[in-house]
């Protein structure tokens, strides 16, 4: 992929999830355009991996579904990074895969925790920062799932929905600060996310992809990199699709 050199000079990011997958991309992406990052991740593991791909990353072990957590971890982030220009709010699970009437509640309120939750507390606790300095990006990943649904991943499927309207209700609160939300709508795409599904399930979710495969990390983390940048000035509380054709609204 094409890097765009300096485009963040000067510019901080914390993103969660970011020990791997979509969000080990997107900070990888931002540190090579000349940004800093803290990477936000529950695998102390794969954050000592991403650090050693990432040279000078910051790190912090932190479970984003506790609100304590959150508040300790944005401290951190700050401390280091001197200021937050973006989150990337990419951390996620899927939950069970099972129809409704089996589904664990235990495993619907972690998905609604870590999903839902999560990013209302990482939101919470960066965005007075970012007003205060009258600028920030911030960019939720949500999931063509909260757009059309997917049988049996109904807590996903619910929790991603709920994403793509606090967007759009803190974009709009947001709209004059200098802060701008968004959120992209990905249908499948090649992720350790998928690990923890059954492969029935993601054969069907390819299935419904008009361009007959799974997206790749690299071409969300270029979305996502431009919506982190200052070339997007006039989008907020907005959805954005990388489906390769499955949703067209």
């Amino acid at each position: 992929m094409d890097m765009i050199a300096g485009r963040f000079s000067g510019r901080t990011a914390v993103v969660t999830g970011g020990a791997s997958g979509l969000g080990l991309l997107a900070a990888q992406r931002i540190v090579q355009e000349g940004g800093r990052v803290s990477l936000w991740d529950l695998n102390d593991s794969a954050l000592a991996e991403a650090q050693t791909k990432i040279g000078g990353a910051h790190t912090v072990s932190v479970n984003i579904g506790n609100h304590n957590d959150v508040v300790e971890a944005a401290r951190q982030s700050k401390q280091a990074l001197g200021k937050i220009d973006i989150l990337v709010n990419s951390a996620g699970i899927t939950g069970a895969t099972v129809p409704v009437k089996d589904f664990p509640v235990d495993s619907w309120l972690q998905v609604m925790d870590v999903n839902l939750n999560g990013t209302f507390y990482c939101c919470r606790e960066i965005v007075p920062a970012m007003i205060a300095q009258g600028y920030g990006r911030i960019i939720n990943i949500a999931s063509v799932a909260g757009k059309e649904g997917n049988p049996q991943a109904s807590a996903y499927s619910a929790s991603k929905a709920a994403v793509i309207g606090f967007t759009k209700s803190l974009g709009k609160e947001l709209a004059t600060s200098g802060v701008l939300v968004n959120c992209v709508t990905p249908a499948t795409f090649e992720s350790p996310i998928l690990d923890q599904l059954p492969k029935s399930q993601i054969d069907y979710m390819r299935s419904r992809i008009p361009m007959g495969r799974l997206g790749e990390a690299h071409e969300i983390a270029a979305l996502v990199c431009w919506l982190a940048s200052e070339e997007c000035s006039f989008s907020t509380a907005a959805t954005f699709d990388i489906s390769g054709g499955r949703t067209t609204y």
